[in-house]
């Protein structure tokens, strides 16, 4: 986490520099780099944090931590909106101050929590709770080193199931305010079309502690069986809520709406999924490289959604005719991640850790 601070306030910095001097690289460099690597390291240590801290409700814990992820974006993008109107206002130069200016308060913030967060002691449990004894097959008892989970095909389905999952969910974030627009043509106003983005964001945030919290009484493997089924359905469906079909308003903002929890609620459940399969020995490692799924989907989902809508525009073909062909790109991307889930097994017990291969870390192997 101290070093999540230090790169990501440095990249605001960095960001900073490039801003003044006018060079976009030292952006890309900072704000881009730098700043994306704390970034990842800030995103999974408090989820690991959490989740030995609520070993009896470790999807509420990871919901909670992803939640507050979610919802930062409440905070900072109008924080960033009001540094720049006033150093603007004030004759300074406005990207340049805000971005420092953020880079400090971030760091400052994240510097509570290195010196405030600590782990429990690894015998510590909360009071009054028992472990239950194992009552599914896809919870271990047992741990599994992070240099041996990715070799599993446990951790390439679940790969595959947040990338379909995230690719989806970009299917209709990176396209809110035009789509509901063009499907709606002459109905939708531009300041109507904010506030179905801010609907989503909402939702997005709402269901990744909702749809996390549920999983601690219905399981990881339930809880996605409902996001591949139920969001499959629901993409198929949504492009007929449009104009010149149903032409219902409320049953597009409402399907849109449930789509977009369910997004987030595959963020917020994986880290316990994880946990299930693997133990908690080396979650918070085997969550970082699971989220290299997230990035690639934030790199195929935009290819996709923009690859067809730019082909309807270049051939004159009418916009919102696009729309349907994306979302039914998506269910068929959910029923890929349907196919996955239903796949999942518990972990071979020839990649768990023994006690012949532990390595503590400050000795040898015992």
């Amino acid at each position: 986490m101290f070093y999540a601070a230090i790169c990501f306030g440095l990249g605001f910095f960095i960001a900073s520099i490039g801003a003044s001097t006018h060079q976009l690289s030292l952006i890309y460099l900072g704000y881009g780099v730098v700043g994306g690597i704390g970034l990842g390291l800030g995103y999974i240590s408090p989820v690991s944090t959490l989740i030995k801290w609520f070993p009896d409700r470790p999807g509420l814990a990871t919901g909670l931590a992803i939640m507050g992820f979610g919802g930062g974006a409440m905070i900072g993008g109008p924080l960033a909106n009001n540094l720049m109107a006033y150093f603007k206002s004030s004759g300074l130069p406005s990207i340049q101050y805000t971005f420092m200016t953020m880079g400090a308060l971030y760091f400052v913030f994240m510097m509570f929590g290195v010196f405030t967060i600590r782990v429990p002691q690894p015998d510590w449990k909360p009071a009054g709770w028992v472990p239950p004894v194992k009552h599914s097959a896809l919870i271990s008892n047992h741990n599994v080193d992070v240099t041996q989970a990715w070799r599993t095909p446990q951790f390439w389905l679940l790969w595959i199931m947040l990338f379909v999952n995230v690719t989806a969910g970009i299917g209709i974030l990176e396209q809110a305010s035009p789509m509901i627009q063009d499907l709606f043509k002459g109905r939708i106003s531009p300041v109507a079309a904010v506030g179905f983005v801010g609907i989503l964001s909402i939702f997005n945030m709402a269901g990744r502690f909702l749809w996390a919290s549920v999983s601690d009484f219905i399981g990881r493997k339930g809880t996605y069986f409902i996001f591949f089924t139920l969001g499959a359905i629901l993409y198929f469906f949504l492009p007929f809520t449009r104009q010149d079909r149903l032409n219902s308003v409320p049953l597009f903002v409402a399907i849109a709406a449930v789509v977009i929890s369910m997004y987030g609620g595959g963020f917020a459940t994986i880290p316990a999924y994880l946990k299930d399969l693997f133990g908690g020995y080396h979650v918070s490692a085997i969550h970082g490289r699971l989220l290299t799924a997230w990035s690639a989907a934030g790199i195929i989902g935009p290819l996709i959604v923009n690859g067809v809508l730019d082909h309807y525009v270049e051939t004159h073909l009418p916009k919102q005719d696009a729309y349907p062909l994306t979302l039914h790109i998506m269910c068929g991307l959910l029923i890929v991640g349907f196919i996955a889930n239903l796949m999942v097994r518990a972990v071979d017990e020839k990649y768990w850790i023994t006690d012949k291969n532990i390595v503590v870390p400050d000795g040898p192997a015992h």
